[in-house]
């Protein structure tokens, strides 16, 4: 490069600039890109990179609505025995015959099972043979005291000896015992081979099969017992104030349609479950019908009780329920932002597969119904409708 107000001779400039262009146009080509790319690394590093923003998450939410009633006071439950007990063998051994199968009716005292008896009628045998040695060297032993008392009174033996005939006397007296004790414990194992009904019932479970070996206390049947039963149902907190021991309810069995049955409760239970957060009530039927069977549902009045509320209640599928804190809880979308908000509300009655919300809802409030446990407050979401609506039919 040339610098102004330099005298220069014009041969001198000419080769000083033949010197610095280049001889070729791929030459220039290259010098071309050579500094484009410096340019653009250095313009690079003058800017930082935008941080990428998360796609919103996809989310199956719905819209609620209130319900066209008020809340049912009533509750569903389903009917039990009041007594179901297993059965089990006393002793170990291995099933040959089982008497009745899976709901046949039972009595008391009927024999519902048996073990092989092989080593048990062996060991009261051994325990007979033990018990014939004990009482022979008993009778000896006898005969022999009455012998010594009998020379001790003629002075005809020292004293010592009389006291060891004696001695010999009393522990053959309690080996005899102690082998008749065997005999009767041997007698009792045996009987113990045979599985019999304490009450009369009727068989609910099978937990074993003939040829099976089992231990003493496993299970091989499970007996509800006949006589009293039980309509036993879950309560929600909300409802407690309104029952108490002795209380009636009305029962309606959707099997038995037309038909109306009084029970009373029998038993509250004092803490609430951890997982569903009610109550286990029992109530005693006061006098079921012989149509009424084991295990059939039903719909549970109690007499007295009134309705907590006049608002009408929303119905959610059992898939939106949350706890916080043991508190019922649903994800709500917040309008305008799509961000996610939990929310407490207050259940008012449980079914198989949805629960009503008294309080804590609006109308038009988006529900998530679908994932609530693997959500996170304040997540940007994006609703989506659920593939199958049918399948959150209450």
């Amino acid at each position: 490069m040339i610098r102004p107000g330099l005298n220069v001779p014009s041969k001198a400039r000419v080769q000083v600039i033949s010197f610095q262009l280049p001889r070729s146009h791929g030459a220039v080509r290259r010098y071309a890109a050579a500094a484009a790319a410096c340019a653009a690394f250095a313009l690079a590093g003058c800017h930082e990179r935008a941080p990428a923003t998360a796609a919103p998450r996809p989310i199956v939410a719905v819209a609620v609505h209130p319900d066209g009633a008020p809340p049912a006071e009533s509750l569903p439950g389903d009917i039990e025995a009041r007594y179901n007990t297993p059965l089990s063998f006393r002793v170990g051994g291995k099933i040959i015959e089982r008497e009745v199968r899976l709901g046949d009716t039972v009595k008391a005292g009927q024999v519902l099972a048996r073990l092989d008896p092989t080593d048990l009628q062996k060991s009261l045998a051994n325990a007979q043979a033990q018990l014939d040695s004990a009482q022979h060297r008993y009778v000896y032993a006898k005969q022999q005291l009455e012998r010594d008392s009998a020379q001790a009174d003629e002075k005809l033996i020292a004293p010592a000896q009389l006291e060891q005939t004696q001695d010999a006397y009393a522990s053959a007296a309690a080996q005899r015992d102690a082998a008749q004790a065997q005999v009767a414990l041997a007698r009792n194992q045996l009987a113990y081979a045979a599985l019999i009904a304490d009450h009369a019932g009727v068989i609910t479970a099978e937990q074993a099969d003939t040829g099976q070996n089992v231990s003493a206390g496993q299970a091989v049947y499970a007996l509800a017992w006949t006589g009293e039963v039980d309509v036993v149902c879950d309560a929600p907190e909300s409802a407690l104030g309104s029952l108490s021991a002795g209380a009636t309810a009305d029962i309606v069995l959707p099997a038995l349609p037309g038909k109306h049955f009084t029970a009373r409760v029998r038993e509250i239970a004092p803490a609430a479950d951890p997982q569903s957060r009610t109550y286990r009530v029992k109530l005693t039927l006061a006098a079921p019908d012989p149509q009424v069977r084991l295990g059939m549902t039903a719909q549970i009045a109690f007499a007295g009780a009134r309705p907590q509320t006049t608002q009408h209640p929303f119905t959610l599928p059992v898939t939106s329920l949350f706890h916080s804190g043991g508190t019922p809880a649903v994800w709500v979308v917040r309008a305008g932002t799509d961000t996610l908000e939990l929310r407490r509300v207050t259940v008012g009655r449980y079914d198989e597969r949805t629960f009503s919300v008294t309080q804590g809802l609006q109308d038009g409030d988006r529900v998530v119904y679908q994932g609530v446990h693997t959500v996170s407050a304040g997540e940007r979401v994006r609703v989506v409708p659920p593939l199958h609506p049918e399948d959150f039919a209450s």
